[in-house]
């Protein structure tokens, strides 16, 4: 492959998601359910594609199997999310200083328990339906116990840095299955989202607003009022002397750089320790993603010890991540294999089922005995970012809390500092594939059980602690 076939092939992308936004701005339907510009992108690249277009024109006319998309694009592509989710996660904590302990645990403890009951409870659900009817029926791995968490808890990003570990462990076909999962999350959370904001505005469950009819035509559109428009980010350093997001990107290189270190330090300890003694290694399966997130919280916390002139913004951060998770997104949904999807069609639906029917009955049943006040407006969120993405729980947010009067954002906020090292593609997630690959489903299924179980209890003492102390007080 040469050079100018792979920067054609990133000028595609520029291409697609242009394409994918004028979509959403002129289709009614991809408005109502505020679809990213990035996914609808790379569901029009996978039709266009050799997987759809591409069989059709072959069938009509010969030597036209690649569709709009040629090999090379497609193998372009392929490889870009496992890098992109490097960056993605290696921002996740750079520029925001890290808050004390005191105010993570009053405003995001109950926060915590909520998500950390679900994402649990998500391994609890496959690795069950994968000991009970996955394996004896289907013959799936038990590394499909997996599938669940690092879809819809992870995301799109999660499931393409779980690509390299899906591969070493002998199972692809989980690559692919993780995105198609991923997808289904993101609809459904925005889908099922909406539809349960609306049965609380019926039934007075949600407490700042009245209807869902609040959000401008431009804001479904996804385009800022004009008077409205504030700058991207802040210019910390003078162009002069070097450009401002080629030095934030700088900072996430060190911080990816930092993790790779730590990855393979760990691997090496592995590899002299354990693992020479028993012949059992798993940290070399595990990807790095979770590391470049660990390398980013080391590098805030020099910055904020040394930055005196705060050089780093986190606007500017969040732009440059936004980006990489629009690539990301668009390329995993772009290259995710059909024909896997159909030979596993029932599995697939299966384990989309269970996590959506889990991630209902959390918010339904266990977020108001969780979460002590404003549980709907809390609680959506944490429902959003279960079944979808991070974005997705936000958005929900917003939509019941439009003007942020309730502690919502403040408690996701501070839940995620703690949460996203373990979950939702943290170190649990990375170190499941490998552990139910080497040990079988029985151990992290007991395991995961009593997490469950245990952000539950302790979430609903909390509840009742708080309760009595507000009664006490009127």
């Amino acid at each position: 492959m040469t050079p100018n076939q792979i920067g054609f092939a990133l000028l595609y992308i520029g291409v697609f998601i242009i394409i994918g936004k004028l979509l959403r701005v002129n289709l009614r339907w991809m408005q109502n359910l505020f679809l990213p510009s990035s996914l609808i992108a790379g569901f029009v690249a996978l039709l266009v594609g050799p997987q759809v277009l591409g069989k059709l024109l072959d069938h009509w006319f010969n030597g036209m199997s690649s569709g709009l998309l040629t090999d090379q694009v497609i193998d372009v592509w392929s490889v870009l999310p496992g890098l992109m989710i490097n960056i993605v996660f290696a921002t996740l904590f750079l520029g925001n200083p890290l808050p004390s302990k005191k105010n993570i645990v009053k405003y995001g403890g109950p926060q915590l328990a909520f998500g950390w009951t679900l994402g649990w409870g998500q391994y609890v659900i496959a690795i069950a339906l994968t000991v009970l009817l996955l394996t004896p029926m289907f013959g799936m791995p038990s590394m499909a116990g997996a599938l669940i968490e690092i879809a819809f808890e992870g995301g799109h990003g999660t499931a393409a840095g779980m690509q390299s570990t899906f591969e070493k462990l002998g199972f692809p076909e989980g690559y692919d299955l993780s995105i198609g999962l991923a997808t289904v999350g993101v609809l459904t959370g925005i889908i099922v989202g909406i539809i349960l904001i609306n049965w609380g505005v019926r039934t007075g469950k949600t407490r700042m607003i009245k209807d869902v009819e609040g959000f401008s035509d431009l804001r479904k559109k996804g385009i800022i009022e004009y008077e409205n428009r504030e700058p991207a980010a802040e210019l910390t350093v003078r162009p002069e002397s070097i450009e401002p997001m080629a030095l934030h990107f700088g900072f996430i290189a060190v911080a990816v750089l930092i993790g790779y270190a730590i990855l393979q330090g760990l691997i090496w300890i592995e590899s002299v320790t354990w693992g020479a003694w028993t012949g059992t290694e798993f940290l070399t399966y595990i990807p790095l993603f979770p590391l470049a997130m660990v390398g980013g919280i080391i590098l805030q916390a020099i910055l904020g010890k040394f930055d005196k002139a705060h050089i780093m913004d986190r606007r500017m951060i969040n732009r440059i991540q936004g980006f990489a998770l629009d690539i990301l997104i668009l390329t995993a949904v772009g290259t995710v294999s059909l024909e896997i999807l159909g030979s596993y069609f029932i599995p697939f639906l299966i384990l989309a089922s269970a996590g959506i029917l889990w991630n209902v009955f959390g918010f339904l049943y266990l977020a108001k005995r969780i979460i002590p006040e404003y549980w709907f407006e809390r609680g959506i969120g944490d429902f959003g970012q279960s079944t979808g993405i991070t974005a997705t729980g936000m958005l929900l947010m917003q939509i019941v809390d439009p003007e942020n009067k309730s502690p919502a954002f403040e408690s996701f906020g501070y839940k995620q500092l703690v949460f996203e090292p373990f979950l939702g593609g943290g170190l649990v997630t990375a170190l499941a594939v490998p552990l139910l690959y080497n040990f079988g489903p029985y151990p992290l299924l007991i395991f995961a059980t009593i997490m469950t179980l245990g952000g539950a209890i302790l979430g609903m003492l909390h509840f009742r602690k708080k309760k009595r102390q507000n009664e006490h007080a009127s």
